[in-house]
């Protein structure tokens, strides 16, 4: 679409006679247009063409929903959702239309938008009363009649082209309003933050809460899908890669699984969202909820060391996971337990099987491809991997990253009785580094850290902003980074795990969630300063403005509580764990 149905310039005669200046990236030009104006018009009468129609705007870099108005001088950027900014502001606005369908076919039933998984957005319906299915509300699972019936009337509103209103009122209205439409979720976070006024959106009769923009029309959803999927139903989104195309449908019944357990701990815990999380440390509840989320993961690794010492012949434990998910300190908690099975877990470093620099594949700018599994030295590594579980004995590699070349190390290994090898890296996973190992003697391990708390029931916080935030501060009290060169890197590292890690997630043995419901709190107090440092001038600052927008909302927690071996120590600091 070039432009949003709909849209079109107010009258003249109602524009005011003053005007101000844009610069505008995607015509590299700078346009007087009239005071007043709002995103919207100046896309018509700049007669831009976004092949995608736009979604928002960055406004001196900050994204800004189509109804910003102008009335100084800004820099402006359209994007359409190609970009992670106008998916975000086109995933909101369709979750907006599911609720209203829900509510519109359903008015007793609670939707809420769960998990990313499977390439969409998993969502379940609380039925209560008259259930969506009729009964008596004792089955919660949706059938294929349900949600064939909530797909239908999704289009009906999307082809209706509703508008979606902005509404500004003093909080304490917003509150009146969600609780009247039994968002109690939603009520309990905005009296958490404490904000004098709110921003929410209407479409027709219904109101709903972003922390983000929301598109101007229903019409602009030019592509979606709904399909029945566990007990919920999955919401399927375009492919931003490929226009005109819903994203592959990739099954991940293992990480659903993680998804599940998560669940299972939320109700031990009582919260499942940021406001009941803030209404319970105002309680007086913070250590209980750190000790029994701390204790819940211990219990998790522990178990996964039971199953591993049950089977002797184990004796390869491969733990992969993105950056910054916490494998390290997973890998040394897993140690510990394994200890205290009788076992003799020995570290392996796979960075020290690199290959010779000069022999490392190129990325096509020239530089080198540390990230490609073919820059291992994947024959000396599975021929020393072997010789160890035959009983032999091996002097291990040592990669000096100055000189860019593998030396001996010196360090001699045999494996004795009890003895099993704890190797924790990106490739970790990948069968083409362990080809020549013998499956029955591995055990493979997938960390990652998968957002355990919502905003609220139509508000998910991604699973990448709570590792990016994990990163943000670790960088910066370990390497000595700003916020703003590590939001700069992180594309790249994205693409990185993109390639080598998330295609072979789902051939791990067994999934670790590693964040911790209390953590985004925790992280808040460190992580907010470094990213009000990112300067408003630089392309990054979008970035920590959002981010800086969701930690807000979570109250701060004191870290007098937390363990010293605990997984987010790794990235806090005073963790009495040795790397």
């Amino acid at each position: 679409l070039p432009r949003p149905s709909g849209m079109a310039l107010r009258p003249k005669q109602t524009i005011m006679g003053k005007t101000i200046n844009i610069r505008c990236k995607n015509t590299g030009r700078t346009h007087k247009i009239p005071i007043g104006f709002t995103l919207e018009e100046v896309y018509d009468l700049l007669d831009l063409h976004l092949p995608l129609g736009p979604t928002s705007a960055k406004v001196n870099n900050k994204v800004e929903g189509l109804h910003f108005m102008f009335f100084n001088d800004k820099d402006v950027e359209f994007l359409d959702y190609s970009s992670p900014s106008g998916m975000r502001t086109y995933t909101r606005s369709l979750f907006f239309v599911l609720y209203k369908a829900v509510r519109d076919l359903y008015p007793d039933a609670r939707l809420r938008i769960d998990t990313p998984v499977s390439n969409g957005y998993y969502c379940t319906l609380e039925k209560s009363g008259k259930a969506a299915s009729g009964d008596t509300g004792q089955s919660n699972s949706w059938g294929e009649e349900e949600v064939s019936a909530i797909r239908r009337r999704m289009q009906e509103i999307i082809d209706a082209n509703l508008p979606f209103h902005r509404i500004t009122c003093p909080t304490e209205e917003a509150i009146s309003v969600f609780r009247r439409d039994g968002l109690e979720n939603k009520a309990k976070l905005l009296e958490s933050v404490g904000e004098l006024y709110t921003t929410y959106y209407t479409l027709d009769d219904t109101a709903d809460y972003f922390y983000g923009s929301l598109l101007i029309r229903t019409g602009q959803l030019t592509l979606f899908d709904a399909i029945p999927y566990g007990e919920g139903l999955l919401l399927r989104l375009p492919d931003p890669e490929h226009p005109g195309q819903l994203r592959p449908m990739r099954e991940q019944p293992k990480m659903f699984d993680v998804f599940r357990e998560q669940h299972r701990w939320q109700k031990i815990l009582g919260v499942s969202t940021i406001g009941e999380f803030n209404q319970a440390c105002a309680n007086g509840h913070t250590y209980d909820l750190i000790n029994v989320s701390e204790a819940l993961q211990e219990k998790k690794i522990s178990r996964i060391a039971d199953r591993i010492a049950e089977h002797p012949e184990l004796k390869v434990i491969l733990i992969a996971g993105p950056s910054s998910s916490g494998k390290t300190t997973f890998a040394r908690r897993l140690s510990f337990q394994l200890m205290a099975c009788g076992l003799q877990p020995v570290p392996i470093s796979l960075d020290d099987y690199f290959l010779n620099r000069e022999e490392t594949p190129l990325l096509p700018n020239g530089d080198y491809d540390y990230e490609n599994v073919e820059a291992m030295n994947i024959p000396l590594f599975n021929e020393q991997i072997n010789a160890l579980l035959n009983g032999e004995e091996v002097e291990l590699p040592r990669y000096n990253f100055q000189t860019g070349r593998s030396e001996k190390s010196g360090r001699r290994l045999q494996l004795q009785p009890g003895m099993l090898l704890i190797l924790e890296g990106i490739h970790a996973l990948n069968p083409t580094l362990t080809r020549d190992i013998p499956e029955k003697n591995k055990f493979k391990i997938y960390a990652s850290a998968l957002t355990s708390i919502l905003l609220d029931d139509h508000n998910y916080i991604p699973t990448t902003d709570n590792r990016l935030l994990r990163r943000i501060v670790r960088d910066y009290k370990y390497r000595g980074y700003s916020a703003e060169e590590t939001i700069r890197r992180w594309p790249e590292v994205r693409k990185g795990e993109e390639r080598w890690i998330f295609p072979y997630q789902e051939q791990a043995d067994v999934m670790v969630n590693t964040a911790l419901l209390f953590e985004l709190a925790a992280l808040r107090t460190h992580a907010l300063p470094l990213l009000e440092q990112v300067p408003e001038h630089a392309p990054e600052y979008s970035e920590a403005y959002r981010l800086r927008k969701f930690l807000s909302y979570l109250q701060p927690i004191s870290l007098d509580g937390l363990p010293p071996t605990s997984l987010l120590r790794e990235f806090l600091g005073g963790s009495t764990i040795q790397y």
